[in-house]
């Protein structure tokens, strides 16, 4: 596509940011809420984990879809009818009366708010390439690092003003916001020549082509895992904050400033770095950071019998600095290994990460939260795991280039 047809790129930077938080923004700004929500239907605090599993799952299962839809009609028509159904199932969630109400539209909003994370991912390597796209991806990234440190603070002074529907109109404001910016501002990046028709059997032919690719998985497996140590004190908020440091539903900005500002952190050293310190460093770096936040986590809980502010989410900060650091350099990786069917391998890649999540959310994050110590070993699993398939890939890759006899197989050799 022509750059002469793209908004200015702070601006493009803005609406593609925009568009990755709000699906975040729909998981942690109801955090703070969970205690009014329960009470009101007569929900435990496992009962209402289940507004965050059903979510994801959703979220998970269409997440397969967004991305070949966006190859067949386009990134700009998928995204628009994306952000009008969260919208509306906003709406529903804020309307209410029950929590099997709430659950089922809840549903819904994870079916619609991946368009902006995959779609938006798609977009940004349908009109940049190289060092130009690693920036362009860390600074989205930063941006959408801003989500889960401002959500759960806007939702407790949602609160403070009204009752837990307050939190829906917001979100359903938001993506209809979000929807006047892409109608006006985003053409269509995946011009028509370049599409493909939606056929069943060969989407399912292609994702199983793509799902048995070992670069793909390892690479896929590698983000989803390391981001899984940080989704494990996502997932726990609520009862990390609430009871493990005994802070009030005002004060979750302690939890997630920080570590948000490690992950922005991490992204803006990301994009610094593109062109300069190839992406086989730069993730080494980045799990480097890491392996000692797990290391400085484990030592302070283990030393600590109350954990406390700041004390115990500056581990968790340098952690996303290091999330941050790598996931630009992976998902491009990843983008690349498949350049005419970038919204599937975007999707798969998502729905391989929210597999993880649910997982989390729904079985280890209640199982795990009831103290410090063992969210932090969790969080440790994670990153020892994610570390494992990094260094399996990049063996893997040196491998390929020795024994290659064709270049096709030097594609997924980056890392």
């Amino acid at each position: 596509m022509s750059s002469s047809h793209l908004p200015p790129p702070r601006r493009l930077t803005l609406l593609l940011g925009g568009l990755a938080m709000f699906g975040p923004f729909s998981i942690d700004t109801l955090f703070p809420a969970f205690p009014q929500i329960g009470a009101q239907f007569g929900a435990d605090a496992v009962a209402m984990q289940q507004t965050l599993s059903v979510y994801l799952l959703a979220y998970a299962a269409m997440s397969l879809v967004h991305g070949p839809l966006s190859d067949a009609l386009g990134r700009r028509r998928v995204i628009l009818v994306g952000l009008a159904v969260f919208a509306l199932a906003s709406a529903g969630c804020a309307l209410a009366t029950t929590l099997p109400q709430l659950l089922a539209f809840r549903a819904v909003q994870g079916m619609s708010a991946g368009v902006g994370l995959i779609v938006g991912r798609a977009v940004i390597r349908d009109v940049l390439h190289g060092p130009a796209a690693q920036r362009l991806m860390s600074q989205v990234t930063m941006i959408f690092g801003i989500a889960p440190a401002l959500a759960p603070v806007l939702g407790g002074w949602l609160l403070d003003w009204q009752r837990w529907p307050a939190i829906f109109w917001w979100l359903m404001g938001f993506a209809l916001v979000l929807w006047l910016a892409v109608w006006r501002a985003l053409p269509e990046t995946h011009p028509a020549a370049a599409r493909r028709a939606v056929q069943p059997r060969a989407l399912l032919h292609g994702y199983g082509r793509i799902a048995r690719n070992p670069h793909f998985l390892r690479l896929a497996l590698a983000a989803a895992l390391l981001f899984g140590a940080l989704f494990m004190y996502i997932a726990s908020a609520p009862a990390f904050v609430l009871q493990i440091l005994r802070l009030d539903t005002r004060s979750f900005g302690w939890f997630f400033l920080p570590m948000i500002g490690g992950m922005m952190l991490g992204a803006w050293l990301s994009g610094r770095a593109a062109g300069r310190i190839d992406g086989r460093r730069l993730g080494a770096l980045g799990f480097a950071c890491c392996g000692l936040a797990t290391c400085w986590v484990l030592a302070y809980h283990l030393r600590v019998a109350t954990p406390a502010v700041p004390w115990a989410v500056l581990p968790v900060s340098l952690l996303a600095c290091g999330i941050g650091l790598v996931f630009p350099v992976i998902t491009l990786a990843i983008l690349d290994l498949y350049p005419h069917q970038r919204g599937s391998a975007s999707s798969l890649q998502a729905f391989v990460g929210l597999l993880v999540n649910v997982l989390i959310a729904g079985v280890l994050a209640p199982w795990l939260g009831d103290s410090g110590l063992h969210l932090a070993l969790g969080s440790a699993g994670f990153v020892v795991a994610g570390a494992a398939m990094w260094v399996w890939q990049r063996q893997a890759g040196h491998r390929a280039v020795r024994t290659a006899s064709q270049p096709a197989a030097l594609e997924p050799t980056d890392l």
